[in-house]
């Protein structure tokens, strides 16, 4: 076979698309036609105890009486607060929107009518601990590192120089909210979930441990998922809920959020402080950094990732992609009476980029040293690199993919447009730069030591062939919207030199996929791809020893091409599907001792690997009313060996378009009293297509052994460098006025605040 004729590297058509697009797509809101519906009373108040609650409805009540568990999520830890959730509020209520009780009806429309029936009595109070019976503090976690000789290093910089930069809270806002459908068995008595998740296998687990019954009794399946982006990755409280009262019952019952309480009770994420101070000599190299970082993790703690995940990402991965030897960091998260925090895409790599960024800018204004040049100068070069916190770093482009970002986009060339609109009074323009890696791809030996209650990393698959010579290969991630079914396929069909066609992917479905861990951290193509590649090799080896068999010769002399299996330098072969049939069929036709029919398992579980890039932004900045249009963006992206060059491109662009949001428009707002004010889509604001310009991608392939397909994971690298480019952008533009903006989203108020503290002389 030629590399002309591999599937992996061809930009071809999701083949999960087809479906889709001719509207035959099946979501949990399908599953929950006929069922009952279960609706929920939530809080609206932040803060007070319960008094009462009376109406045609259950409350922790009823659940505690069953026996029904708690949620806790673990980290084991000195400095970590550890907080049982009850999946109803008892006692007290600590957010706007979180479920005091819940009611089912027939039809969504009789739930409505016997929800407006509850009656609430809460009593608001100015209880100032969030969970005062199990801490005196409000900081549920804290830590702390630092580097040898640090307080050294930064006596030695020449420059001191500091960012503060927020970043306010964000919602993931899926297109389809969450939910779930479940039906209880009466001839079983099993439970059938039909949930809107990214991990099924986590659900299965927490639903029978909470709930007290086998793990063989719940079948979790994640049906076509409408975008996730993290917020689907957590444990739903409402999710245990809904399958105790369809146990409860012994019928069916669902669950389907609306956009209201998707915003204002759904995961929030990005509620962060990071104040970044960085030690520079005179001619521009990075010494030292020291991180002061705070995070509002809200009012509980999330299962499985905690609310550590922000506050601990930030300070392991402060450094980014620069040689920094010496570090200091402290973190903290504190919880709030406001919705809890979960991972968003990116988690805190978009905060930790826009600061790191906004830092290095601020030394090339105030060194008067190139933008470009300064991170030339302070990139890692030298592979492998660990950095200050100890994360290895494999080979990489950091500097190159500068280089041809800057080159791609000519930098010349804007300067003279900026100098021509500012001499003209039009709108202000600017250019920022970002430059990141993306961790990736990691396994156990990264979740090892977090400390997690529980431990999240490997991928497991199973991989079976028919007697037809069909393919079906079950894996324990669950993709909602990536393009893994399409990409996976490319890498079977290139190690078993059969057509795409005969190749399927089965996830989602806990009954039928081995137990994995789920679609998250741009994880998916390295670990279940390398288990993947890892099983098809398998297959194959196991298609040879058939192949040696009939074609009397030598497994190891056996070649696969075009659908075929030959004795290596003859023509003499036999169809693979032959092969399939005489495995299952014709076992005395193989060797004594040789398993009958094709089935292979494999599992993967790497150190992780880096993806990097560039992102330049152009902007223009209308100085009357702060409004910011993004005009351009480019990136350059190394994300290793591109499996199907058109998915990756379509991540990219998915993920600058939230990085855009996050700098520019989206924004949870809550008053001083922790009332939300952003309760529907007429006062959040997420982009539309009006509001992203076309995307210029450009590509570099690094290929090292720490990732067996050659692929890196790249899912959250267009949000991670897309705000920092974005803000630097806006900077640029206002840096005649000696002004710049180190706050996100930076909105027309923002924006134009700024600028009229320089008109007023303040």
């Amino acid at each position: 076979m030629t590399m002309t004729d591999l599937w992996v590297g061809r930009s071809i058509r999701r083949v999960e698309d087809p479906a889709l697009v001719r509207g035959e797509g099946l979501y949990v809101g399908d599953a929950a036609l006929g069922m009952e519906t279960a609706r929920f009373v939530r809080s609206t108040i932040p803060s007070g105890v319960i008094r009462s609650i009376e109406g045609p409805c259950y409350t922790i009540a009823d659940l505690d009486a069953a026996g029904v568990g708690e949620i806790e999520a673990v980290l084991h830890r000195p400095d970590f607060v550890n907080v049982r959730q009850p999946l109803l509020a008892r006692d007290r209520v600590r957010f706007v929107g979180e479920p005091l009780a819940v009611v089912v009806g027939r039809s969504p429309e009789e739930a409505e009518d016997l929800a407006e029936q509850v009656v609430v009595e809460l009593d608001p109070d100015d209880e100032p601990l969030v969970h005062p019976d199990d801490s005196d503090t409000n900081k549920v976690i804290e830590a702390q590192l630092a580097t040898e000789d640090f307080e050294q290093a930064l006596d030695q910089a020449d420059h001191l120089i500091e960012v503060v930069l927020t970043s306010h809270r964000q919602a993931a806002l899926p297109l389809e909210t969450r939910g779930a459908a479940i039906e209880f068995n009466r001839r079983t008595g099993r439970l059938t979930i039909q949930a809107s998740t990214q991990a099924p296998h986590i659900v299965r687990t927490a639903v029978a441990d909470l709930l007290r019954i086998p793990e063989a009794d719940v079948q979790v399946v994640a049906p076509d998922v409408g975008g996730g982006f993290g917020q689907k990755l957590p444990l739903a409280r409402e999710d245990i809920v809904v399958a105790w009262l369809a146990l409860q019952r012994r019928g069916s019952v669902a669950w389907i959020e609306d956009r209201s309480e998707n915003l204002t009770s759904s995961w929030h994420s990005r509620d962060q402080v990071y104040r970044v101070k960085g030690g520079f000599t005179a001619d521009g190299e990075l010494l030292a950094i020291d991180a002061e970082i705070s995070c509002d993790v809200g009012a509980w703690s999330c299962y499985p990732v905690t609310w550590g995940v922000e506050p601990l990402m930030a300070m392991g991965e402060m450094s980014g992609p620069y040689k920094v030897a010496h570090y200091r960091a402290r973190t903290s998260g504190e919880s709030s009476f406001r919705c809890p925090m979960a991972p968003y895409r990116g988690v805190s790599r978009p905060v930790i980029t826009a600061s790191l960024e906004r830092l290095m800018d601020t030394a090339a204004r105030r060194l008067q040293i190139d933008p470009v040049e300064i991170r030339r100068r302070n990139l890692v070069t030298v592979f492998p690199h660990t950095s200050a916190t100890g994360v290895a770093h494999d080979a990489g482009t950091y500097v190159e993919s500068l280089d041809v970002a800057v080159e791609h986009f000519d930098l010349d060339e804007f300067r003279s447009r900026q100098t021509e609109a500012r001499s003209s009074g039009g709108p202000l323009l600017g250019v920022g730069i970002s430059t990141f890696a993306e961790r990736t791809g990691y396994g156990t030996p990264v979740f090892a030591t977090r400390a997690m209650g529980v431990t999240l990393g490997y991928e497991t698959v199973t991989m079976t062939m028919d007697p037809s010579g069909y393919v079906e290969a079950a894996i324990g991630a669950s993709p909602h919207g990536q393009g893994l079914e399409t990409t996976l396929a490319q890498v079977i069909a290139d190690q078993l030199a059969i057509d795409l066609s005969q190749i399927r992917i089965v996830h989602g479905d806990t009954d039928r996929t081995p137990y994995g861990w789920g679609t998250f951290a741009s994880r998916s193509m390295v670990i279940a791809g390398g288990a993947v590649h890892i099983a098809a090799g398998r297959m194959r080896g196991r298609l040879a020893q058939v192949a040696g068999a009939v074609l009397e010769a030598n497994a190891d002399d056996i070649v696969f091409a075009a659908g075929r299996a030959t004795v290596a330098g003859t023509d003499v072969g036999v169809p693979v599907a032959d092969l399939a049939r005489i495995a299952h069929h014709h076992t005395e036709r193989l060797e004594p001792g040789t398993p009958a029919g094709l089935a292979v398992e494999a599992s993967y579980d790497p150190g992780g690997t880096f993806s990097n890039a560039c992102h330049i932004a152009e902007v223009e900045v209308d100085p009357e009313t702060g409004a910011t249009t993004v005009t351009r963006f480019v990136v350059v992206e190394d994300a290793g060996r591109l499996i199907n060059p058109m998915i990756v491109d379509g991540q990219i662009r998915g993920g600058v378009t939230q990085g855009i949001a996050n700098a520019l428009f989206e924004e949870i707002v809550y008053d001083e009293d922790e009332n939300i004010l952003t309760a529907t889509l007429m006062d959040y604001l997420p982009p539309t297509a009006a509001e992203i310009p076309d995307i210029e991608i450009r590509h570099l392939e690094t290929i090292t052994d720490a990732t067996i397909t050659g692929a890196k994971g790249l899912g959250e690298g267009g949000t991670i460098g897309a705000p920092a480019a974005v803000l630097n952008a806006i900077s640029d533009a206002l840096a005649h006025l000696d002004l710049a903006i180190d706050e996100m989203p930076a909105t027309p108020e923002r924006v134009r605040a700024l600028i009229r503290t320089q008109e007023d002389g303040l």
